[in-house]
């Protein structure tokens, strides 16, 4: 598999500008999120902006992998947002991708996608409770995470930043990002209300959540609520329980100090 550059039919004719701006990558400064893993800037494409996700090179092993095995997170984050749109779920616009590789070893790849413009992420609500419209959002939020259950789309990193929020004159849009692990398939009660596990850890959110979750699909609030809790309580012990191991193994490194 030599280097690939894929860019979306509806953009064809702005291949050679997309191109242009992945290869430009590094000297773009508007930056996205806090950059720890993989890198989101900002560049300029027409009159519009883009956002270009720089994933980082992985291990070894992994280079292998993903240079004969497995596709690429830039590749499955183009797949995954086509599908979401034939579902009539909302992402940034898929543009384009690119992936570099050696003979035998895969390095970095791009993803390009529309830059949207958002009034918050579900983030906010998990740290602002004063916000005049913070129950409504909940409620459509569990409403659009039910939609996604009715398609068979199980998005597995289900977090709080991983969901942009738009306010309309109709309510609310949400769009989903950080699209490279999904699953798609039906979905059973147990992996359902898993899927809000990541979500928060306010039991307040989870009583809205649970309330909702079951006006939508006419199961039992009681059984759904005390599920999400469990789930909620598992995920948090998990990933504290991992953030201590990795301060102990690196203890020398600033990110897994206190």
């Amino acid at each position: 598999m030599p280097n690939r550059f894929v860019v979306h039919d509806s953009k064809k004719l702005l291949a050679s500008d997309i191109k242009k701006a992945i290869d430009n990558f590094e000297v773009y400064t508007e930056i996205l999120g806090d950059a720890e893993r993989n890198v989101i800037k900002i560049a300029p494409l027409e009159d519009k902006k883009a956002t270009i996700k720089s994933f980082r090179i992985p291990n070894v092993i992994n280079q292998i992998a993903y240079r004969f095995f497995r596709k690429s997170k830039a590749e499955r984050s183009y797949m995954y947002a086509n599908k979401l749109l034939e579902a009539g779920i909302k992402t940034p616009f898929p543009i384009a991708y690119e992936i570099q590789t050696t003979p035998f070893l895969f390095k970095k790849s791009y993803y390009v996608s529309e830059l949207i413009e958002c009034d918050l992420t579900y983030r906010e609500l998990t740290t602002d409770f004063s916000i005049s419209d913070h129950e409504e959002i909940l409620r459509a939020f569990t409403r659009f995470t039910y939609e996604l259950h009715k398609h068979g789309i199980n998005f597995l990193d289900h977090s709080p930043g991983n969901t942009l929020i738009k306010r309309t004159a109709n309510g609310y849009d949400f769009y989903l990002v950080d699209l490279n692990r999904m699953e798609f398939g039906d979905m059973n009660f147990e992996t359902r209300i898993k899927n809000f596990a990541r979500l928060t850890i306010h039991e307040s959110m989870i009583k809205v959540m649970s309330n909702e979750y079951a006006k939508c699909t006419g199961e039992k609030e009681a059984e759904i609520f005390k599920l999400m809790w469990q789930y909620t309580q598992e995920f948090q012990n998990r990933y504290h329980g991992k953030r201590k191991l990795k301060r102990k193994i690196f203890f020398w490194k600033k990110k897994y100090r206190e």
